[in-house]
């Protein structure tokens, strides 16, 4: 078996990540989705680090929303539920060596106002968006409401499972 961080990728384009521990935060948080799905971590999963400048561009780009967000996440395979609150597709390895999951980006300042507004460290905060966007790679969604509470219950129970409490205050 792979270990996860040698699959899992860090790019720091904001030198403040490096001050957070960007890459043990997402190696635990990816690590945990990964178990509680029952995925091989021999998936290749990329996590940038970058501003809110940076992120707005993406987001116009990709989402054709010219403005920050905390997280934005790319999958690099369609792996979307067939029916509503069903649950996605397992990705499938690449026969030929490792395969790659998707990409994930996180705008610093977002990401601080936000912990710092809801009274909670920066670390919990950036734990509960990777574990969230790394469900999106998975093909998770929360389109419609059926689709959130199956989202929202499996980000609860793995950080549950990492000793952190339930994001959406309902503990």
């Amino acid at each position: 078996m792979i270990p996860l961080s040698d699959t899992l990728d860090i790019v720091i384009e904001d030198p403040r990540w490096r001050d957070h521990g960007l890459k043990p935060v997402a190696t635990l948080a990816v690590r945990a989705v990964f178990a509680r799905v029952g995925l091989d971590p021999s998936f290749e999963v990329v996590v940038m680090g970058c501003d809110d400048a940076r992120i707005a561009t993406l987001n116009a780009e990709f989402r054709d929303k010219p403005v920050a967000t905390n997280v934005l996440s790319w999958p690099a395979q369609d792996l979307a539920p067939e029916t509503e609150g069903g649950v996605p597709d397992t990705p499938q390895l690449d026969p030929m060596g490792e395969s790659e999951l998707g990409d994930i980006a996180l705008a610093y300042e977002t990401c601080l106002v936000e912990a710092i507004s809801a009274d909670i460290p920066f670390e919990q905060h950036l734990t509960h968006l990777i574990v969230h966007a790394t469900l999106h790679l998975l093909g998770y969604d929360h389109i419609s409401d059926t689709d959130a509470a199956l989202m929202e219950g499996l980000e609860i129970e793995i950080l549950a499972d990492m000793g952190q409490p339930d994001p959406y205050g309902r503990d």
